[in-house]
């Protein structure tokens, strides 16, 4: 906790003010670019692995980057997928997914969750991923297995968003889009699903039109 301490006095006196201006404009509201859902894993940092400033990513995390599909059951990703979607209006949705993920090698073998119910029962919003890979993957190794469900698990977090009646106005609507991506830790890559070609790309060749613009100074999100 100290050192929690001393970064939050760091904060205050090094780095709140030279973006002071910014602050002081995010304390009357704020407009982000993307609804970004991911793990709770320590080791991934939204801001940095996207370079975002406060204000421009609205964010959630839970255990293995789950979207429950919409039921008569509210939780708490229901109410922020709602408030972004309706009130924000967010013009992207990011899942992202990572490797190494426990929560899916949990998935994966969730004999070893007996101690922990609830995670257990977090984890069967997986379970369509899990059965997809261990019937399409199962000449593969336990390493490409997990690869696979890391991505099998972005995919049906996305059908689950779609599920949610103000992501599926949203849209209807051609205001939202949503978009599927895997971060690896270890060489800090980031690949992206591409619909035309089904499968995950890497995140330059997927946007490689929008960076472009965006390099030469147009407005492209």
């Amino acid at each position: 906790m100290p050192k929690f301490a001393a970064g939050v006095l760091n904060f205050q006196n090094n780095v709140y003010p030279d973006k002071r201006s910014l602050f002081e404009t995010l304390s009357t509201g704020q407009s982000p670019e993307a609804l970004f859902i991911t793990c709770a894993d320590s080791r991934i940092e939204t801001a940095m692995i996207t370079q975002t400033q406060p204000g421009e990513l609205f964010v959630c995390r839970n255990a293995g980057n789950i979207v429950p599909p919409h039921s008569n059951h509210t939780d708490g990703m229901d109410a922020s997928i709602e408030y972004a979607m309706s009130v924000l209006k967010v013009p992207h949705v990011v899942v992202c997914g990572h490797s190494g993920c426990g929560a899916m090698a949990g998935a994966m073998n969730p004999e070893g969750l007996d101690g922990l119910p609830y995670v257990k029962d977090w984890l069967s919003f997986s379970q369509a991923a899990v059965d997809v890979v261990k019937a399409t993957c199962a000449d593969k190794t336990q390493e490409e297995q997990m690869d696979a469900l890391i991505e099998q698990n972005v995919l049906l977090q996305l059908q689950h968003l779609r599920t949610h009646p103000a992501v599926a106005i949203a849209l209807a609507e051609g205001r939202t889009e949503l978009h599927g991506w895997i971060y690896n830790i270890g060489s800090g890559g980031v690949t992206a699903y591409d619909e035309d070609q089904k499968k995950f790309i890497l995140v330059d060749e997927r946007y490689a039109e929008a960076v472009a613009q965006h390099a030469s100074g147009g407005h492209s999100h």
